[in-house]
């Protein structure tokens, strides 16, 4: 501990417990070298007060009890773990140059079928080993290889389920994202129901 920050690196810890929590002017840090196995992690603060760094977690379980913003989890490495609670605008998997140690990253046999995720994207993982929430969440796999597809027909509001060219184009390493229909339904001023009924177009939207 330093400063009052909650520190968590080089070292292996099994079979716990861990409180992610800490006053309004601390930070909790996960990593470097740092490796938990079969433990449950439950986060209590905010996105900006929780710092990841290179690690492996195998087996745990990830209670996140207060939504978790734009967090990147690129440089985890994620064997084996669940994941419960509201994340939005998260990454997981190796995202090439996206933060040190990004080529630490990965995702296999993960469930998030008890989570709530929105705009979340999967890097450079096979999602044929990942469980993935049900609708109201809807994921679209391999965004860039249908891209085609999924561009070649008309969605309902503003919804635009693949950028392919420009400045905002999708990451070249994203193989699905991860949308919460109430959320997305609300942000291109459509429904759900005009939502749910584009998407079941495609065998490669999981809902």
């Amino acid at each position: 501990m330093w400063l009052g920050n909650i520190i968590y690196e080089d070292r292996e810890i099994a079979d716990e417990r861990l409180e992610l929590k800490a006053e309004a002017d601390r930070l909790i840090y996960l990593g470097p070298n740092l490796s938990l196995r079969r433990c449950t992690v439950v986060i209590r603060v905010p996105s900006s007060r929780l710092l990841l760094s290179p690690m492996r977690l195998i087996d745990c379980t990830i209670e996140v009890k207060q939504e978790l913003k734009n967090k990147s989890w690129t440089c985890a490495a994620l064997k084996g773990c669940r994941f419960k609670g509201r994340m939005v605008g998260c990454d997981f998997g190796p995202w090439p140059g996206n933060a040190t140690g990004w080529e630490q990253g990965a995702v296999e046999d993960c469930d998030f079928s008890e989570a709530r995720l929105d705009q979340c994207r999967f890097h450079g993982c096979d999602m044929r080993t990942v469980r993935l929430p049900q609708w109201p969440c809807f994921t679209i796999l391999d965004p860039i290889g249908h891209g085609r597809e999924l561009t070649s027909v008309e969605w309902p509001g503003s919804f635009i389920p693949v950028i392919l060219e420009g400045p905002y184009k999708d990451v070249p390493s994203t193989v699905a994202v991860t949308y919460y229909a109430p959320a997305e339904a609300k942000r291109a001023g459509t429904t759900e129901a005009e939502l749910k009924a584009a998407i079941e177009r495609f065998d490669f939207i999981v809902r």
